[in-house]
């Protein structure tokens, strides 16, 4: 919660630790997060928050940060957004996914482009994969803002666990202000694209996740093509594995997305087949597609805050059902700018057919703050 004698942010625990950092961050309020886990063997901050905290000093200056000696505490005071070139090495705990959701929300307001160079695993299980966020996320961005050249997202040399060598490009450029929205319609799914992925192992697998997801999904839609991405030489890591992603593509330029891919290889851990994750990977595709709304799950929350980010002028987007991330958020946005959003079920009529089935959707709609980037040079 905010604390409005000190306009500080004040919270306990470790959830939602990046989305406090990223609201620390675009409203300058200092943040403190106390009782970090506590209570447990291994008390304060994991080494994948750590790894966050030290991204976001190297794209910010001016920034304070300090952390008791159990961890279990830590004081945050936001600097300005510089961005620039950053080389970074990602924890082995979380993948590279879980930093690029970071710079996605904060590149736009840096004071330079952002050019990145993320090093670890490309594909994690707690993650999104790049190709996830590259197909769900980074076209949301061309929405809310008035981009001058394109975000660059790029996987230089895949990679899994264990040893998480992979390396990732990203460029964003800059913006000055955002744009208010009327996003609700969804369309229909005219095409699903894939890729298939596998290192250190045979191509073979490769082909009999394709197999089975497009069994699954030939019996909705004929257009499904799903490539076989094999990594091999200088542009893979040395950890084996494989996995599938899955991109289902409106009428109206909606995507959804859904991924499965092979645990890291260890003692104990019973192997997985093909099969199984090409069958996983179609199911969760057609859950998304189930749910509906003008945006995959996934990317809820960036939607949301880039929502209460724009002009003081009325957005309405349609989403799914609310992941519980992007009800925290919700929350989270009313303590940190006191923001309401107005919350609507939307049903099927004469105007909004294609909404009318699937899940119940969600009418999101807010005035924004008008959040503009005061370190963009204006020529």
């Amino acid at each position: 919660m905010s604390d409005n004698a000190s306009n500080s942010l004040m919270y306990e625990g470790s959830n939602y630790f990046r989305m406090r950092l990223i609201l620390s961050l675009l409203s300058g309020k200092p943040l403190t997060i106390t009782r970090i886990r506590h209570d447990d063997v291994n008390p304060g901050l994991n080494e994948a928050e750590v790894n966050v905290v030290r991204l976001i000093d190297k794209i910010t200056n001016g920034s304070h940060i300090h952390v008791n000696e159990t961890g279990t505490e830590l004081n945050f005071q936001p600097g300005l957004l510089v961005g620039g070139k950053v080389h970074h090495k990602c924890s082995t705990q979380r993948g590279i996914g879980y930093y690029l959701e970071v710079l996605l929300c904060v590149g736009p307001f840096c004071k330079y482009p952002l050019d990145v160079t993320l090093r670890g695993a490309t594909n994690h299980k707690m993650d999104l994969s790049v190709e996830a966020i590259r197909a769900a996320s980074v076209p949301i961005l061309s929405k809310f803002f008035l981009l001058e050249n394109e975000v660059e997202l790029k996987v230089v040399k895949r990679a899994l666990n264990p040893n998480a060598d992979g390396e990732v490009a990203f460029k964003c450029p800059i913006s000055r202000k955002l744009k208010p929205v009327q996003i609700t319609k969804q369309g229909k799914v005219k095409r699903i694209r894939g890729v298939a992925y596998t290192t250190k192992v045979s191509p073979a697998l490769g082909h009999r996740m394709v197999f089975e997801a497009k069994r699954i999904l030939m019996q909705c839609i004929p257009d499904v093509y799903i490539n076989v991405d094999h990594s091999k030489g200088t542009k893979t890591g040395s950890s084996p594995g494989f996995g599938v992603h899955l991109v289902a593509e409106t009428t109206e330029g909606v995507f959804f997305v859904a991924e499965a891919m092979s645990p890291p290889a260890s003692p104990g851990v019973d192997p997985v087949i093909p099969e199984d994750l090409g069958r996983e990977a179609a199911m969760k595709l057609l859950e998304e597609i189930h749910n509906g709304g003008c945006v995959s799950s996934c990317s809820q929350a960036l939607v949301i805050l880039l929502m209460a980010l724009g002009e003081k002028d009325v957005s309405k987007y349609t989403v799914g059902p609310l992941t519980p991330y992007s009800i925290q958020q919700l929350r989270h946005l009313m303590d940190c700018f006191s923001l309401k959003f107005q919350l609507d079920l939307v049903s099927g009529d004469s105007a909004e057919e294609d909404l009318d089935f699937g899940s119940s959707k969600v009418g999101l709609t807010c005035i924004g703050v008008g959040m503009r980037n005061i370190s963009k040079r204006v020529l």
